[in-house]
């Protein structure tokens, strides 16, 4: 297949969806938590968080153009705070259906359970065994597509004691963490191998 931006933006809507959407590779699979100034809640599965710095601790996601209600943006906008929290194969089916597009909160409609933690703001999933929580620290609009990278802190952690190793590694694996190509296909990921830090003229060694 050998295609130019001019054959790109001339295929099928939903057939160039799925292979722009599948180009970059695996992403991890998130439902983003907020709540409004009214306390009303809202859950939805994002595949675009991305580590953005580790000090201060900061995460990024992608949200659509507001061209139609956006109630994450809306609601992160309106309080500053929200929650990130790992998508594991057992709450797969009803974490995919946040995409719905819902009036009332996800949570209600889905099944998943709403978890307030030492009074954080923002409703995390009880069903999740990582969960992050949220502080906004700045949104940037992206004019080429009218999307938003939301740029966070992350002010509070909750995670299942057996995952963290003793140097800090998350155990993805061992938390059955699900990963997303495109928009709808899951899979679980397997740890191949742990390498020792990368310097010139030094052998790489296995740490697993």
């Amino acid at each position: 297949m050998h295609l130019t931006l001019e054959h790109i933006l001339g295929l099928e809507k939903f057939y160039r969806r799925n292979l722009i959407n599948s180009i970059s590779g695996f992403k991890s699979a998130n439902l983003i938590g907020t709540q409004n100034e009214s306390g009303t809640t809202n859950l939805a599965i994002f595949s675009s968080m991305v580590h953005v710095g580790a000090t201060p601790p900061l995460q990024g996601i992608v949200s659509r153009p507001d061209s139609v209600p956006r109630h994450t943006l809306e609601n992160i906008k309106q309080t500053g705070f929200y929650t990130i929290n790992h998508v594991n194969v057992d709450m797969l089916k009803p974490a995919h259906q946040t995409s719905a597009r819902y009036t009332a909160s996800e949570y209600e409609q889905t099944g998943l359970k709403a978890d307030y933690i030492a009074d954080f703001p923002a409703p995390f999933v009880r069903e999740s065994k990582v969960k992050i929580g949220m502080e906004l620290k700045e949104i940037i609009p992206i004019h080429l597509n009218g999307t938003y990278f939301i740029i966070g802190q992350i002010v509070l952690l909750e995670i299942d004691d057996n995952l963290v190793l003793e140097d800090g590694l998350i155990d993805i694996e061992k938390a059955a963490s699900v990963a997303v190509n495109g928009l709808d296909d899951y899979y679980l990921p397997q740890s191949i191998d742990r390498y020792s830090y990368a310097k010139p003229n030094k052998e790489i060694i296995s740490i697993k």
